[in-house]
């Protein structure tokens, strides 16, 4: 039996988010410097990018065609994928600002919000999914 596209999915974003704890777990034991927080930014959009597309995939599985990740995080929220729909759309704009600007001062902000923040909204996405393969 062939699996769905979003469980594949799925299954590469649990391996990058696992990376991205692994990440948050040395800077909790080393404080934050130059090198992590370049390696917190890189995994924060290797995670953001699996995270919307596997919400546009089970999306998808489920009737409810999207083209964008604006669009997908809006449907994961009205559909209780996701809770908190304005921190995903915040997420989504720092995740392109990553992509054409460095600034010292903005990255270090990105990093305090992806600590604080973010990590919580990427996990419990993956504590959604996990639950819904469980089903």
């Amino acid at each position: 039996m062939q699996k769905n596209r979003w469980i594949q999915r799925f299954e590469n974003l649990e391996k990058a988010i696992q990376n991205f704890d692994d990440t948050i777990k040395c800077i909790k034991q080393d404080s934050l410097n130059k090198i992590y927080t370049m390696a917190l930014i890189q995994a924060f959009e290797i995670v953001f990018e699996l995270a919307w597309k596997t919400m546009k995939d089970y999306l998808e599985f489920n009737g409810i065609i999207t083209d964008t990740p604006r669009e997908t995080i809006k449907e994961a929220f009205s559909k209780n994928i996701i809770t908190e729909g304005q921190i995903w759309i915040e997420m989504m704009e720092a995740r392109n600002k990553t992509s054409h600007t460095y600034r010292e001062e903005y990255a270090k902000s990105l990093c305090d919000d992806i600590l604080n923040i973010y990590s919580i909204q990427i996990n419990n996405l993956k504590e959604f999914f996990k639950g819904k393969i469980n089903e």
